[in-house]
């Protein structure tokens, strides 16, 4: 019996960034949500010249606390001379470093002390370390300027609207090298996919499937991934089920094993599958 259907709207594009695949509205304008990091680790690494693969993978990660995770974030904290109250995302069983989003944030407040802004606030739009990020979503975008909606996502920093089109078309410049440290994110994404979200996510198993890919989930069923053949794609799930997005991912990349996803109940029973439609 089926019991539930998540409709997913997505869009593949060439090398050269034109749409050679789109499924349902490919238009769609929707937030990016945690499929930006990747981008916004980007003034990061244009900030320091030694980092290490770890420092930049869980810069763009949403992780789950597992131990190796939380060791990479407070070696970034260490290295901003900041601490765990420093970081501005909420606090998760108590802790603000178990956060998903606390590499990003912790990531963010390197940035701030290798410029010299205040750490206060930079998860704010009028923040410098903000509107750099913003240049660097335009620029992977190639909006050129273009007026970007935001808006305020779950772990306290800015947003970003847009199509998933554009989404795509980022996540081909990062892959390509389009974009000044695009190199570092893509290398260190590469070497730690599973920094990057954990073992049966959807981007993680993405990039541990597919050499040199490069993907990254959001909230609200985001995934973007970007291929070593420079083409890339963005999908969105209409109704947020992020648990639809592993399966879609797989029929648009015809990764057979990974098409259909076992759901399983509290006591790790297997009770049902989410499988992709074409």
């Amino acid at each position: 019996m089926v019991e539930s259907r998540h409709r997913v709207h997505a869009v593949r594009v060439d090398a050269a960034g034109a749409v050679v695949e789109s499924r349902g509205d490919p238009g769609l304008v929707t937030f990016m949500r945690s499929a930006a990091k990747p981008i916004q680790a980007l003034a990061l690494v244009r900030a320091y010249s030694d980092l290490v693969d770890e420092d930049v993978a869980i810069a763009s990660a949403s992780h789950g606390a597992r131990a190796e995770q939380l060791a990479a974030v407070r070696e970034l904290l260490a290295r901003a001379g900041a601490g765990e109250d420093d970081l501005e995302c909420g606090p998760v069983d108590g802790s603000r470093l178990n956060h998903n989003c606390s590499g990003k944030h912790a990531g963010f407040l390197c940035v701030c002390a290798a410029h010299g802004w205040p750490f206060e606030g930079y998860r704010l739009r009028e923040h410098p370390l903000q509107r750099e990020v913003l240049a660097a979503v335009d620029e992977a975008a190639g909006l050129g300027g273009g007026q970007i909606p935001m808006a305020v996502d779950g772990c306290g920093v800015v947003t970003f609207g847009l199509s998933l089109g554009q989404m795509a078309a980022a996540f081909g410049r990062l892959v390509r090298n389009e974009l000044e440290g695009a190199d570092r994110v893509v290398s260190a994404m590469t070497a730690h996919p599973a920094l990057v979200e954990g073992p049966g996510a959807a981007a993680t198993e993405v990039m541990q499937v597919i050499p040199g890919a490069v993907a990254k989930g959001g909230a609200e069923g985001v995934l973007c991934a970007g291929l070593a053949d420079g083409t890339a794609l963005a999908l969105k799930v209409e109704d947020g089920a992020s648990r639809a997005t592993l399966p879609a991912a797989a029929a648009l990349l015809d990764l057979a094993d990974l098409r259909v996803s076992t759901i399983r109940n509290s006591r790790g029973e297997a009770v049902g599958e989410i499988e992709a439609e074409s």
